[in-house]
């Protein structure tokens, strides 16, 4: 995983994480606003951590394309590049930066859980950044709409998300190190 060229493993556990993805987008509770309650973000901090940043990435861009060509990847078994356009749009788009910055505090920082943390914070603020602003635009809302709709009924959950993706995945990836990565 360290050099710069996929390996058979790389390519494999990449599928597989965007499978996870795929899987997790459709446990969606639909809320009043129109932004779902999914576990897209669960699976996509999971991602990152067992993957890293440059393939947490990749498997997080294979499934924002996959659902942007027509595949129903997306959460309620949808896709389509109207959705990326849509209010809900902007969490699909940053999934990628999302990933990246959980997977480089998994990489750089998993011994040290106060950095760890913080990079999992960056990944989860640009999630909401990003979301709440094409929702606003989309919607011609202000901001305090969008945070009210995008942001607040979703930070308890968000806690939760993040702390079991971070045990769970820290774990996974402990794992794959041993067994796959050696």
């Amino acid at each position: 995983m360290k050099n710069s060229r996929m390996s058979i493993q790389d390519i494999v556990i990449t599928g597989l994480c965007t499978a996870i993805i795929v899987i997790m987008a459709q446990i969606s509770i639909p809320m009043p606003l129109g932004v779902p309650m999914t576990m897209q973000t669960f699976a996509i901090t999971l991602t990152g951590i067992i993957l890293g940043a440059r393939l947490g990435a990749l498997s997080s861009f294979i499934y924002v394309l996959l659902g942007a060509v027509g595949v129903p990847v997306f959460a309620g078994f949808s896709g389509g590049a109207q959705i990326l356009v849509g209010p809900t749009g902007g969490f699909l788009w940053s999934f990628p930066v999302m990933a990246f910055f959980v997977g480089l505090g998994a990489e750089k920082y998993h011994k040290t859980k106060l950095q760890f943390v913080f990079w999992l914070v960056v990944g989860t603020v640009l999630n909401y950044v990003i979301g709440v602003a094409l929702f606003c635009v989309v919607t011609k809302s202000p901001v305090i709409t969008g945070i009210t709709a995008c942001v607040l009924p979703f930070i308890p959950t968000a806690i939760i998300k993040a702390v079991l993706a971070s045990v769970i995945g820290l774990a996974m990836k402990e794992r794959l190190v041993r067994t796959v990565w050696n």
